[in-house]
C-alpha cells in the first residue's frame, strides 16, 4: 500500500515538475522556440495571406530592360535614371522610392570620360566640348530635386566605412538606442543625389535564423562622438516609414517606449512599443526591438511594371498614375532575392512594397508580453487539468480532453490572427500537452503495470485466476489499508488431526496436508475466494474482498459442497498408497463452518510485514460453526445469514445454538446438496418431517420428537445418521431431565 501511493505521489510530482518546465520554456527565446514560433505564424500567413490593396507599383529593372541596347547592364547612367524620375511625375506618380543606393559617381558620367582623352593637339576641342556637359550625378540629383517626391536609400554594413546617411526624418527619443538595433557603418549616396531628396531610408532587412525575412527594423540608430567626449545616437527610418512619412506630410516621429521599469527586467520584451507620427498620431506598433511584423500578400504580375517601357512612354499611364512607385529589381543577377514565409525566392522590394501596403491597410500584426503569458497560462491550466483528471477519466478521456483543448486553443489563436492581428503561438502549448499527456499515460502505464506486479505477488497465490485478472485490470477496485464490508467467512478443518500426526513421520505429514490443502485451496480460488491464511492443518478462506462479489455467500456454500466431493479421490489416493505400505489406511474428513457479516478486512499486520486479512465477531462465529460439525455429527455448518444470502440450495436446519463466547443463540443449518437437489420431492419430504421434529423438540414434546425424529431418519436416507444420533441422546436426556418452564430450545455449546 505505502509503495503504490508512493508511486502515485511520485508521478504526480514528476508531471507537476513536467508542467512547470513547459511553463517557463514557453518564455524562452532559445532557437528551437523561435523555430516553432516561426513555424506557427508563418501558416497563418500561408492559410490567409493578406490581400493587397493596389496602391503601389514596382518599377522594375528586369532582365527585359537590361536587354535594351540603349540601356545595358545595370548601374545604368544617372541621366538614364534622372529621365525615370522625370517620366514617372509626368505619368502622375504619387511617391517615388528607390530600393537601391548610389555611394559612387557614375562612370560613364562626361567627367568621369576626360580621363579617357587624350591631352595632346587635336583633342582639346573634344575635351573642352566635354567638359561643358553635365555631370550625370548632379543631373540626376537635380532631377530628384525638381521631383520633391523621391525617397532614396541607403543601406547598413559591417564594413568600416565612415560613412553616416543625411537625417531627413527626426525622432522624438528617450534612451531608445538601448532598444533599436545599433549599426556602425552606412552605405550612402552621393550628397550631391541625396540632397535632393525629400526623404532617406534604409532598405536594411534581416533575415530570421532559417532565412526567412519575417520583420524589417522601422528605426535603426548609429552613434558618434559629440563634443564632450560622449556618443550621440542618430536614428533613421526604413525605406517604408520614409514613405509613409511622405504621404502624411510628417517631420517628425516619436519612438513610443514600454515603463523602463520592465525594460530592465527584460529588454527583449520590453522595449519600444512603436513609432507615432507627431501631427497624425498615428502609431505604427513594432515589437521591442523596432522590428515591424510583416503581413504578406501573395506576389501578383500587375504588381510589377517594366522600367523599359516607363522609359520609352508604351506603359499605360494609368499604371503608375496617384501610385506608390518602388524602383527595384527582380533580376536574379542583381542578387536582390529574399526569402519569405510565402515564397522562397522573391525581390527584396516586395518586401518594402508588402510593409507600405500593410501600414496602409492598417493590417498591423501584434505580439505582446500579454500573449506570452496567456500562452503559459493555458499550458499551466491545461497541464493541471490534465494532471488532475488523469486517475478519474483514463488514457482515452485523457486524450479526448487533449483533443478538446488543443483544438480550442488553435480555434482561439486563429481566431485572433484573423479578427485582431494577434500573433498566438498554439503549436508551441499544442505540443507542450502532447507530451504531458504522452507522459502521463506513460507514468500511468508504468505505474498500472508496477500495481498490477504487486497485486499479483501480493495475491496471486490466494485468490482465483479470474478475481486476478480483474485485480490487474483495474488495481483501482484494490482499497487497501482497511475497510468494514460484509462477508462470508469459510474455516475449514480435518478431523481427528491430532491421531492421524501422531501415526506419521514428518515427510508423510508435509506430503498429507499438500494433498488436503491443494484441493481445497484450488477450488476456493475457482469459486473467486480468498485464502486468508493456513494454521497447520486449518485454512480460512473468505469471498466479497478484495473485490465486490454480490454472490459470496452462495459461492461460499457451494465451495463447501465440492471439497466434501472433493475428500472422495483424495482418500481413494490415500488408500491405495496405505495398500502398497501394508498400512492401515488413513481417511480425511473436513469440517467446514461458513458465516456471513459485517468485517474488517485490509491490510493487517506492522510495516516489515503485513498481510491482507480479515477480522471480526463475523470470522470468529465461522470459527466456531466449523469447530462444532463433530459435535453434530455433520462436515458443514452455516449460520442463518449465510444461508438467507446464499439462495435456494438444499439447506438443513439443525438448531439453536449459543457458541462458546457468545450472548446470542445462532440458527445453524448444513449444507447437503445445490439447488436441483433442493427441489426434489425426497427432499421435500424428508424436510416436511425434520422440520416436525424441530418444531416438537422446541415445545418441548420430547415422545412428539422422538417419533419425528424415527420417521426424519428414515426420510434422509442416512445422509444425517451422525447428527440423529446426537439429537436423539440429547432427547432422551432431555425426557428424563426435564427442562424448566423457560425452556426455548438452544443448546449451549461448551467447547470451541
Amino acid at each position: 500500500m505505502m509503495r503504490l501511493a508512493i508511486n502515485r505521489w511520485f508521478h504526480l510530482c514528476l508531471l507537476l515538475v513536467l508542467v512547470a518546465v513547459a511553463v517557463g520554456l514557453s518564455f524562452s527565446n532559445a532557437r528551437w522556440r523561435q523555430e516553432i514560433r516561426h513555424f506557427t505564424f508563418d501558416y497563418y500567413n500561408i492559410l490567409k495571406p493578406r490581400d493587397p490593396g493596389n496602391n503601389v507599383v514596382i518599377v522594375d529593372i528586369d532582365e527585359a530592360s537590361m536587354a535594351r541596347p540603349e540601356l545595358g547592364q545595370w548601374p545604368w547612367p544617372r541621366d538614364v535614371l534622372a529621365q525615370l524620375v522625370e517620366k514617372l511625375n509626368e505619368q502622375g506618380a504619387l511617391v517615388i522610392a528607390f530600393d537601391t543606393v548610389f555611394p559612387e559617381h557614375d562612370r560613364v558620367s562626361p567627367q568621369r570620360l576626360l580621363s579617357y582623352i587624350p591631352t595632346e593637339d587635336g583633342a582639346g576641342d573634344l575635351r573642352a566640348a566635354i567638359e561643358k556637359l553635365p555631370d550625370n550625378d548632379t543631373v540626376f540629383g537635380d532631377a530628384i530635386a525638381k521631383a520633391g517626391n523621391v525617397i532614396t536609400g541607403f543601406s547598413f554594413v559591417t564594413e568600416e566605412t565612415g560613412n553616416r546617411p543625411m537625417q531627413k526624418a527626426f525622432f522624438s527619443q528617450k534612451n531608445a538606442e538601448r532598444y533599436v538595433r545599433i549599426m556602425n557603418n552606412a552605405t550612402v549616396n552621393l550628397p550631391v543625389i541625396s540632397k535632393g531628396a525629400y526623404g532617406e531610408g534604409s532598405f536594411f532587412v534581416t533575415a530570421d535564423t532559417d532565412g526567412v525575412i519575417r520583420r524589417v527594423p522601422m528605426v535603426v540608430a548609429m552613434q558618434d562622438q559629440g563634443k564632450d567626449g560622449g556618443d550621440i545616437s542618430f536614428f533613421y527610418p526604413s525605406l517604408s516609414l520614409e514613405v509613409v512619412r511622405y504621404l502624411l506630410g510628417e517631420k517628425a516621429l516619436s519612438i513610443e517606449l514600454a515603463d523602463e521599469r520592465f525594460a530592465e527586467l527584460d529588454s527583449s520584451r520590453f522595449g519600444v512599443e512603436g513609432l507615432r507620427f507627431l501631427k497624425n498620431k498615428v502609431l505604427i506598433p513594432t515589437d521591442a526591438q523596432g522590428n515591424f511584423l510583416a503581413y504578406f500578400a501573395k506576389s501578383r504580375d500587375d504588381w510589377y511594371v517594366s522600367a523599359a517601357s516607363v522609359l520609352d512612354g508604351t506603359v499605360d499611364p494609368s499604371l503608375i498614375r496617384s501610385k506608390i512607385v518602388l524602383i527595384g529589381t527582380s533580376a536574379i543577377g542583381l542578387k536582390d532575392i529574399r526569402a519569405t514565409p510565402l515564397d522562397v525566392f522573391r525581390p527584396g522590394v516586395e518586401v518594402h512594397l508588402n510593409i507600405i501596403d500593410q501600414i496602409l491597410q492598417e493590417k498591423f500584426l501584434h505580439r505582446s508580453i500579454e500573449v506570452e503569458g496567456l500562452e503559459a497560462v493555458a499550458i499551466l491550466v491545461a497541464g493541471l487539468l490534465i494532471v488532475g483528471l488523469a486517475p478519474f477519466i483514463g488514457a482515452f478521456g485523457q486524450a479526448a480532453m487533449v483533443t478538446l483543448l488543443v483544438g480550442g486553443g488553435v480555434y482561439g489563436g486563429w481566431y485572433a490572427f484573423l479578427n485582431h492581428g494577434q500573433l498566438i503561438d498554439v503549436f508551441y502549448p499544442s505540443l507542450a500537452l502532447g507530451v504531458i499527456f504522452m507522459a502521463s499515460a506513460l507514468l500511468a502505464y508504468i505505474r498500472m503495470e508496477a500495481d498490477r506486479r504487486q497485486i499479483r505477488q501480493a495475491f496471486g497465490l490466494y485468490i482465483s485466476p479470474d478475481y486476478m485478472k480483474e485485480l490487474t485490470n483495474d488495481p483501482d477496485k484494490l482499497r487497501l489499508g482497511g475497510e468494514v464490508r460484509e462477508l462470508s467467512i469459510m474455516f475449514t478443518d480435518i478431523r481427528g488431526f491430532t491421531s492421524i500426526s501422531e501415526r506419521l513421520s514428518p515427510e508423510e505429514l508435509i506430503q498429507l496436508m499438500n494433498d488436503f490443502l491443494t484441493p481445497m485451496s484450488s477450488l476456493v480460488m475457482e469459486n473467486r475466494g480468498t485464502i486468508d491464511k493456513y494454521m497447520g492443518d486449518a485454512m480460512m478462506a473468505f469471498w466479497n474482498a478484495p473485490l465486490d462479489d454480490p454472490d459470496h455467500a452462495r459461492r461460499a456454500c457451494l465451495t463447501a459442497l465440492q471439497m466434501n466431493d472433493a475428500l472422495a479421490p483424495i482418500n481413494a489416493a490415500l488408500a491405495e498408497r496405505a495398500a502398497q505400505n501394508g498400512q492401515k489406511p488413513l481417511v480425511l474428513s473436513a469440517g467446514i463452518g461458513v458465516n456471513t457479516g459485517m468485517t474488517s478486512v485490509g491490510n493487517m499486520g506492522s510495516k516489515q510485514r503485513f498481510a491482507y486479512s480479515a477480522l471480526g465477531d463475523s470470522v470468529n462465529l465461522a470459527s466456531r460453526l466449523e469447530g462444532q460439525t463433530k459435535a453434530y455429527g455433520v462436515q458443514i455448518l452455516v449460520s442463518e445469514r449465510t444461508k438467507n444470502a446464499a439462495g435456494p440450495l438444499a439447506f438443513v436446519e439443525l438448531d439453536l445454538l449459543r457458541v462458546k463466547g457468545k450472548t446470542e443463540p445462532v440458527r445453524i443449518f448444513t449444507l447437503v446438496g445445490d439447488e436441483s437437489y433442493a427441489m426434489t420431492p425426497d427432499f421435500m419430504a424428508w424436510m416436511v418431517a425434520h422440520q416436525s421434529m424441530l418444531d416438537l423438540y422446541r415445545a418441548a414434546d420430547f415422545d412428539g420428537a422422538e417419533q419425528a425424529l424415527v420417521q426424519a431418519r428414515s426420510a434422509s436416507n442416512a445422509q444425517m445418521n451422525g447428527y440423529y444420533d446426537v439429537f436423539l441422546s440429547r432427547i432422551r436426556t432431555l425426557k428424563n431431565n426435564r427442562p424448566g418452564d423457560g425452556w426455548d430450545g438452544v443448546f449451549e455449546a461448551t467447547s470451541k
